[in-house]
């Protein structure tokens, strides 16, 4: 990938997080980078490409946030959880607590754009899998409530935390977040 689509890709993620997608353009995004319109529609043909771009360069800090967090099988997997919610966290914080952009696109665009609600959708699938094999092996070691479904805990943990990140976006900080995740595990854990 070309430094200058990288650097459009990392200032627009940015733009993306801070004031949404239908509220960049394409101009101001152009002149922060300091580079020319030519310039972006040869790498990306149109906003649209480029948005969905952005959401892949998201989800590579996702992926790295979910391999930190299940790395090894020393951890109990309820800790793994945890740790990459921590990790995710610390994120927030460090970005001014903007939330989640997987959120944030998917609420503003989910209506007006198939793509971007098959491309949000298909993410939030990919984290809650993962959420999946780590609550399976946590019922196996009897540490979830009896008769409780692994993948239906993974999904309601993804939506759970989207809602939390938006509060914690409207508060300004991580108590919704960590409030939702006390309340998760204490509903699940026996």
């Amino acid at each position: 990938m070309s430094t200058t689509k990288q650097d459009l890709l990392r200032l627009g993620l940015e733009l993306l997080l801070k004031h949404g997608y239908t509220d960049l353009g394409v101009a101001t995004l152009l002149e922060r980078a300091g580079v020319p319109k030519g310039s972006f529609y040869h790498h990306f043909g149109s906003k649209e490409s480029f948005g969905l771009q952005a959401i892949d360069l998201y989800m590579e800090g996702v992926h790295a946030a979910l391999d930190a967090a299940f790395a090894g099988d020393e951890t109990e997997p309820l800790e793994q959880i945890r740790l990459f919610f921590t990790i995710v966290s610390a994120g927030y914080k460090g970005e001014g607590y903007l939330g989640c952009l997987l959120g944030g696109l998917g609420q503003e665009l989910s209506g007006i754009s198939p793509a971007f609600r098959k491309k949000v959708e298909a993410c939030f699938t990919v984290i809650a899998r993962r959420f999946e094999k780590a609550l399976t092996r946590a019922r196996d070691q009897d540490q979830l409530r009896a008769g409780v479904d692994p993948r239906e805990l993974a999904e309601l943990l993804v939506n759970c935390w989207e809602g939390a990140a938006l509060r914690s976006r409207l508060r300004r900080n991580a108590s919704p977040l960590d409030q939702m995740l006390d309340f998760y595990f204490a509903a699940v854990t026996p």
